[in-house]
């Protein structure tokens, strides 16, 4: 396991704060932090481009989800159809 220095994250830990970027919960520290190891691993900024990909396409995609109440809906017909 590499160590980390103030500056210097290991891989795992850069990948974490890529994901954390993703959902905007990064801080101007980790940032630096990752940027910083973006200019020298090839790992990671392919992982950070493909994260990048991932989010665009998750943005195109318009998925909708259904709310809790029809999910119970939804399994209380599945028991019923179950029990029969």
């Amino acid at each position: 396991m590499e160590k980390t220095t103030k500056l210097f994250v290991s891989c795992e830990e850069a990948k974490h704060i890529c994901d954390k970027n993703q959902y905007g919960e990064a801080t101007f520290i980790e940032l630096v932090k990752l940027n910083i190891r973006l200019m020298y691993c090839k790992i990671t900024r392919a992982y950070s481009k493909r994260n990048g990909k991932l989010t665009k396409t998750m943005e195109k995609s318009n998925i909708q989800s259904i709310s809790s109440s029809q999910k119970e809906v939804m399994k209380q017909k599945l028991q019923e159809q179950l029990s029969k």
